[in-house]
């Protein structure tokens, strides 16, 4: 059984819609996924009936973005909570809201150098997704300033622009105990993938750990191969879930779909701790 649970669609930052994502699921020969959108789990529904005309398992979910104190980004997937918990959906719209007061700052910013206005940017937004700098790096490439998103981040997006702004993201240890609250299993994502910016200290993970995460996503491929020895030390250790997963945006990245996998298993441990939702079949 191939397992990836970690994709995204064009509810955040992905660039297929949910059912597009279950058919490239089903064509990749992946047998169980889960849909893990930031901060939204407006994808849902769409892909619960892709699900079931694909004859591909879903595990409802959502990726949370948290930033500790020292302003270290985390991300946090939850799996199989309660969309409708009242703790958990209020601290997430306030990220939202954010999220979209943040982009609009940057636009504004871009705008005095670039041909770029906050109506090219929400044409790349499907509606009820969650607007993110991938979206504004989509509207850059459409106005032939970028080859792709991946030179809007390098050049443009960077959090060391000038035209950065940053966004308020709860802690993730609130983020772990709100998920747990809402009958969902917390599990930490790419956790030490440095690349991608500065990670966290032990501390944080054990901050974590007390607070109730249940796993780990480790076989990822941003996370180096020596930060996969410590995280798989700490996951014997702490008994926690140990996941693996793509990470798939579509053509946003090159990320495929189940290039890392998560075992029976796990899944099945997972399906037994989350009691806010179940997994489509």
């Amino acid at each position: 059984m191939r397992i990836d649970l970690h994709a995204h669609s064009n509810i955040s930052d992905g660039t297929q819609t949910p059912s597009e994502l279950l058919a490239a699921a089903k064509a990749a020969g992946v047998d169980v996924l889960a849909l893990t959108d930031h901060d939204s789990t407006a994808g849902w529904a769409e892909a619960t009936a892709a699900a079931l005309r694909h004859g591909v398992a879903l595990v409802p979910g959502m990726e949370i973005s948290c930033k500790t104190r020292e302003g270290i980004s985390v991300h946090l997937l939850s799996y199989l909570h309660n969309p409708h918990d009242a703790g958990l959906l209020e601290e997430i719209t306030k990220s939202k809201d954010a999220r979209l007061t943040r982009a609009e700052r940057m636009v504004e910013r871009l705008a005095e150098d670039y041909p770029l206005n906050w109506d090219d940017v929400t044409q790349h937004v499907a509606p009820g997704a969650t607007v993110g700098r991938p979206h504004i790096a989509d509207a850059l490439v459409a106005a032939g300033v970028v080859e792709d998103r991946s030179e809007a981040f390098a050049n443009i997006l960077t959090s060391h622009s000038r035209y950065f702004v940053s966004h308020y993201a709860p802690d993730p240890v609130l983020a772990v105990q709100l998920v747990r609250a809402a009958g969902g299993v917390p599990v930490f994502a790419h956790p030490v993938a440095s690349a991608r910016g500065r990670v966290v200290a032990d501390q944080t993970f054990h901050d974590m750990i007390d607070a109730g995460l249940l796993g780990l996503e480790i076989d990822h491929r941003d996370n180096p191969e020596e930060g996969r020895a410590f995280l798989r030390k700490l996951a014997a250790e702490n008994d926690l879930l140990v996941t693996g997963s793509s990470d798939y945006h579509g053509a946003g990245k090159s990320n495929v779909l189940g290039e890392n996998l998560t075992s029976p298993e796990v899944l099945a441990r997972i399906e037994a701790l989350g009691t806010g939702t179940a997994v489509v079949r």
